[in-house]
């Protein structure tokens, strides 16, 4: 008799070894035409695979993420046997399922659009034709001969031979591939699927390595679907933020300053000042000292921290007349010396330090994106050192900075915080005491549960140095973005033997808090760009108000009115162009600007502004004094 265990507790008793799929069809028939997958033990198995012994039995449908997975993954190889059926001569290597689609490499020619509409069909030929997929396990030297040829394929079976896992190929139709499943039962479930676009991508995502062809793709079990997704994908396409950042003059990149340094224009730099400022004023009051360090150190810095070791190849090095160094990949190292260089005691602390610098990490130029992966990276970095029994109070301080910060960016109503601690069963792994861990992750989880946060405990995702709580926020187009951090660090004061005196006169060591409100201003920028799409909110836009004249002899009209404008602080553009004011107002609102002011002799006879917002469109006329009281109470 096998005995299966359902998630509610429930139990299927059968007389005889049965297939997941009969397993499903027990529970109910509704269930077996949505079933994609399932699980036995802990570990997914096809609906096709037999089960023999007594163990715990889940299901799996698309609106699971293990279900959308193995949907994905199987498309993926309807993808490459498409490709193998139309090109001679082309290796396949791997094509996982991704986030919301797939992809697979292939040693190739590049694709061409009309390339990917011809394996689109042959793909839905694959579909139609609806194959069984089934599973064969065989031994390593029965997969090497298969693999006979592709090296690749042959490089893999050498990593699953060395994990001692066992080997898998799947098959449909005349195509099969080496793999651990598990996949569907049939390519006939595909229902609704479109391939996006090609590039290129290196072998193992190493740029030494062979460049290969990647097509990417997604697939749904519904057209609508796949519609809603492709809609949300030319949206995003709308949004990218390196399209909007060249249509509106915020950043630029160039080949002579390199891949990953973005090069800011007069707008971009205003934002990333105006961010500075403002992080800046909500640390002015609580303590915060602002400090400077150099953007480059002695190796041996790097050493003592540990970055050499983490960072590797990933450190600029720079040779310098009697020593070697590096341009800082993080500003922690250099603020532990200036805490070092005072000798603090337990009535100092906390000590709080504020520094939003730039560093520098060799990132691979295949993962680089815009201003989303840089290889210079702006920190709006602060660092605290203080005792165990204060940590509470100044996460508690960080988190209402974050909260304020992102309140002001309309982006509290749906964000989630993420409680990284260490795993219970390895605590060897971790640097610190039981004593201090216990103390640290106490205090997150007080300060989330007083502050009333929607946090989720995730245990073994700690640092090795600490715990600490990211927070998650959602754009325009419900993404999901790791944006502010809290981490506690048991590590640096441990390597830069930092201490301070404690009441009872011994030198104890300080915890360091590391805390980042963006996390950085390049990716926090890009990020803002697409989430408001350029429309940014009043405070943070690079110009508040365009000034338009109507002829030139309302110019020195306009210039008083720039000049209050300034006066009270108001970034301000102007346009005296000799073009039509209907063009003028046109470009004004193309740019996004939040206000747009049409000055001509009416306004200039009374003394007024003829005003129009982005927001609410035509507003009319009205006194300078009034409309600086509605910029005033927006702000």
């Amino acid at each position: 008799m096998t005995t299966l265990t359902l998630p509610n507790g429930d139990e299927l008793d059968f007389d005889e070894a049965i297939t997941a799929r009969e397993a499903v069809e027990a529970i109910g028939s509704g269930l077996a035409d949505d079933a994609l997958v399932a699980e036995f033990d802990g570990e997914l198995i096809d609906l096709s695979a037999t089960i023999e012994d007594d163990g715990e039995f889940k299901v799996y449908t698309w609106d699971d993420d293990e279900g959308k997975e193995v949907f994905r993954h199987t498309t993926a190889h309807v993808l490459a046997q498409a490709v193998q059926r139309l090109y001679d001569d082309v290796d396949i290597t791997i094509g996982p399922p991704t986030e919301d689609g797939f992809y697979y490499d292939f040693d190739a020619e590049p694709f061409t659009d009309e390339d990917l509409r011809d394996i689109e069909e042959e793909m839905q030929v694959i579909v139609d034709e609806d194959y069984d997929v089934e599973r064969e396990e065989v031994s390593y030297e029965e997969a090497r001969e298969r693999l006979e040829g592709n090296a690749y394929k042959l490089d893999i079976l050498e990593d699953i031979k060395d994990a001692g896992e066992t080997i898998s190929f799947y098959s449909q139709g005349e195509f099969e591939d080496l793999c651990r499943g598990p996949h569907l039962p049939s390519t006939g479930r595909i229902k609704a699927f479109k391939l996006l676009r090609s590039s290129g991508a290196y072998w193992r995502g190493d740029e030494h390595n062979t460049q290969l062809q990647r097509i990417y793709g997604t697939s749904y079990p519904r057209e609508k679907d796949l519609d809603d997704h492709l809609a949300f994908l030319e949206e995003a396409k709308e949004r990218d933020h390196r399209k909007l950042g060249a249509e509106h003059d915020l950043f630029t990149s160039s080949s002579l300053v390199g891949k990953g340094l973005p090069v800011f224009q007069p707008k971009g730099a205003r934002m990333r000042e105006i961010l500075k400022e403002y992080l800046w004023s909500l640390h002015e009051d609580k303590g915060y000292e602002r400090i400077w360090t150099p953007h480059i150190a002695k190796w041996d810095l790097y050493e003592t921290s540990g970055h050499a070791e983490k960072f590797g190849d990933e450190l600029f090095t720079v040779d310098g007349r009697d020593s070697e160094f590096v341009l800082k990949p993080m500003n922690c190292p250099h603020h532990m010396q200036i805490y070092d260089d005072n000798h603090f005691s337990y009535r100092d602390l906390p000590v709080r330090y504020f520094e939003p610098a730039t560093v520098y990490r060799d990132e691979q130029s295949g993962e680089l994106s815009g201003l989303l992966r840089v290889r210079s990276i702006t920190q709006d970095d602060g660092h605290l050192f203080c005792t165990p029994e204060q940590i509470e109070d100044e996460v508690t301080t960080i988190v209402e900075i974050v909260k304020e910060f992102y309140d002001r960016l309309d982006m509290l109503d749906d964000y989630k915080v993420s409680l990284s601690v260490r795993d219970p069963d390895a605590k060897d792994d971790y640097l610190g005491s039981d004593d201090i861990w216990e103390t640290a992750e106490s205090a997150l989880e007080g300060v989330a549960e007083d502050l009333d946060l929607p946090f989720e405990v995730i245990e073994g995702e700690a640092a090795f140095y600490g715990p600490k709580l990211d927070f998650l926020f959602y754009d325009a187009l419900d993404r999901e973005w790791q944006l502010a951090t809290v981490q506690l660090d048991f590590n640096l004061p441990e390597r830069f033997d930092l201490t301070y005196k404690a009441s009872d006169n011994d030198e104890k060591r300080p915890v360091v808090i590391h805390r980042a409100i963006t996390g950085s201003l390049e990716r926090f920028l890009g990020v803002m760009i697409e989430h408001f799409k350029a429309s940014f909110p009043l405070w943070l836009s690079p110009e508040q108000v365009r000034v338009i004249t109507v002829t030139d002899e309302n110019e020195d009209y306009a210039d008083s009115v720039v000049g209050e404008l300034n006066e009270h602080g108001f970034r301000v553009e102007t346009d005296y162009r000799d073009e039509s004011v209907g063009k003028k107002i046109a470009e004004a609102e193309t740019s996004k600007a939040p206000y747009v002011l049409v000055l001509g002799g009416d306004e200039e006879e009374n003394e007024s502004v003829n005003v129009r917002s982005r927001e609410d469109g035509v507003i009319g006329e009205m006194s300078v004094d009034d409309f600086i009281e509605r910029l005033d109470s927006e702000l």
